[in-house]
């Protein structure tokens, strides 16, 4: 889900101050793959085959009694075409506006798989996180990463991109890509921490503000998740299902919760997995987060030296100095890619990341780390550019940076007072010395920023839902273990899951006990007496 680092969110994954990082599909990280092919002794091949789909259709509203302003959504048919690989596409309206459904529109882009068993329960939504992520794109590319075989026979799979996202009505905030660029890699002047390096970073985050309100327009100011989260209940009605039935991963979480919270009596079933904490302010994610990161990377460096080529030779705590030695020194002194772009901290913060996620690519960190430490940013840039979209050829493939960036900004309330995030700079730093300096100063991200925040953290119990699964990893670098028994908690029908294990979200990707428990809830409306502790 998500985190800011160094005032600055990492595109499509962190939050104004940090959230879970968002979930990255399978084929993302396989184009890393081959492109760190060319520099790196690791290779791997890996194909998808999707089952057909029907034929074009249409849907069948439900067609339920609203206001005569919301019909012309809630009973919008929505007319399906062939697209992808044996899927269908369509677009759905929106209000710009929920509190003025009367006004301007916006559109919906979706995507689905029909029931491969050929008998339908219905649609199921999946959300794969960022918030910024597409799940437009995560079910076209990869349904079966984010899906079971069990789940594709008995329901029709339906990936959408939320308002501002990518394929549906989005957020632009640039006009060339060297000026986004700019606002994910530049390293500021000033050194980290001072006067004028607060400055800095908050006048560019304030100036890509402006750049994304003139470019956007008023769709900027209504990208939050509880507009996502109307939506939803909207596109749930024109689909023909009387509940949602919806899989949200990290992000997808809290859009997941706030819908309960808004229409717990329409809630079908839900499953969150890798769930963010809905109370926590924006310093909490922070802090708990960089704990979060700071245990994954001691797990990684517990198997390190199972690894060829680790560069590590110490104990857990000499390796942790190690990197945090690495990452003042990059502050100090950058590496000069190729490109000519430096390699700084938080780049290098970000090129960490994203393969710890996952443990099938902890080798990818072994040569992350040697090569940077022989001053060869190559590995680091391929890394950090496929976790922000960006493609070889330096253009972007998607607006999660914008989107993430935007959400957030409404979503998370900040205090941008220098006293207040010195505090919290030093705080972090006594709780993750390796990573947690990356992860301050999240007031300046959203400090200037066009629109205000609209919502308040707070519990959610969603009383009177149906019940809801709550899948939480023990060792999850982006959504802590913390987060998910939180959530379970506050639900009055929340039902926890949890993964001993490591990596970001488990469903579909840890073992048979996790997925079958979700499986069974889905199909056979299976509840888990208690949590099966997998």
């Amino acid at each position: 889900m998500s985190r800011q680092i160094s005032g600055r969110q990492i595109p499509d994954r962190r939050a104004p101050g940090r959230h879970p990082v968002r979930r990255r599909s399978r084929r993302a990280f396989l184009v890393v793959a081959a492109a760190l092919a060319v520099v790196l002794p690791l290779s791997g091949c890996v194909a998808w085959f999707l089952p057909p789909t029907a034929a074009s259709a249409t849907s069948t509203p439900t067609g339920e009694d609203v206001t005569a302003e919301l019909a012309p959504y809630y009973h919008q048919v929505l007319k399906w075409t062939l697209c992808g690989d044996n899927q269908q596409c369509t677009t759905a309206k929106a209000p710009l506006d929920w509190s003025k459904p009367a006004g301007e529109s916006i559109e919906l882009a979706l995507t689905r798989q029909t029931a491969t068993g050929g008998k339908s329960m219905g649609s199921l939504l999946v959300n794969p996180g960022g918030p910024g992520a597409s799940g437009y794109d995560f079910i076209q590319d990869s349904v079966d990463y984010a899906t079971s075989e069990n789940l594709q026979k008995s329901y029709d799979i339906v990936g959408f991109d939320p308002r501002g996202v990518e394929h549906s009505t989005a957020i632009k905030c640039y006009t060339k890509p060297a000026q986004l660029d700019s606002f994910i890699y530049d390293i500021p002047e000033g050194v980290r921490g001072t006067d004028a390096w607060i400055s800095e970073v908050t006048k560019a985050s304030a100036q890509f503000g402006e750049d994304c309100l003139d470019l956007t327009g008023d769709l900027l100011g209504n990208v939050d998740t509880i507009s996502a989260a109307k939506d939803m209940d909207m596109l749930r009605a024109a689909l023909g299902d009387d509940k949602l039935n919806y899989l949200g991963y990290s992000y997808g979480t809290l859009l997941g919760a706030t819908y309960a919270e808004l229409f717990p009596k329409k809630t079908g079933h839900l499953v969150l997995d890798g769930a963010v904490d809905p109370t926590v302010s924006n310093f909490e994610l922070s802090a708990t987060q960089a704990k979060g990161f700071e245990s994954a990377m001691r797990a990684f460096l517990a198997e390190c030296g199972t690894l060829k080529g680790c560069p590590f030779t110490g104990t857990a705590d000499e390796s942790m100095a190690l990197i945090r030695t690495l990452l003042d020194r990059l502050d100090a002194s950058p590496i000069r890619n190729s490109d000519g772009r430096e390699l700084g901290a938080n780049t290098m913060f970000t090129a960490i990341i994203y393969p710890l996620y996952n443990v099938e690519n902890w080798p990818y960190l072994v040569n992350l780390f040697t090569s940077v430490m022989q001053g060869n940013a190559t590995v680091a840039f391929t890394l950090a550019d496929a976790y922000n979209d960006r493609t070889s050829d330096g253009t972007y493939s998607s607006n999660s940076t914008e989107a993430f960036t935007s959400i957030n900004c409404l979503d998370y309330p900040v205090d941008s007072k220098i006293a207040t995030m010195r505090a919290q700079a030093q705080e972090l730093d006594e709780i993750a010395p390796t990573f947690g300096h990356l992860m301050s100063y999240g007031g300046t991200g959203c400090a200037d920023w066009p629109f205000p925040p609209t919502a308040q953290r707070g519990p959610i119990a969603a009383a009177g839902s149906a019940d809801i699964l709550v899948v939480g990893t023990t060792n999850d670098p982006a959504t802590p273990y913390v987060w998910s028994k939180s959530l379970a908690g506050q639900l009055e029908n929340g039902h926890l899951i949890t993964y001993k294990g490591e990596g970001h979200t488990a469903y579909n990707k840890s073992n048979a006990c996790v997925n079958n428990a979700v499986d069974d809830y889905f199909i056979k409306d299976v509840v888990p007496t208690s949590d099966p502790s997998c």
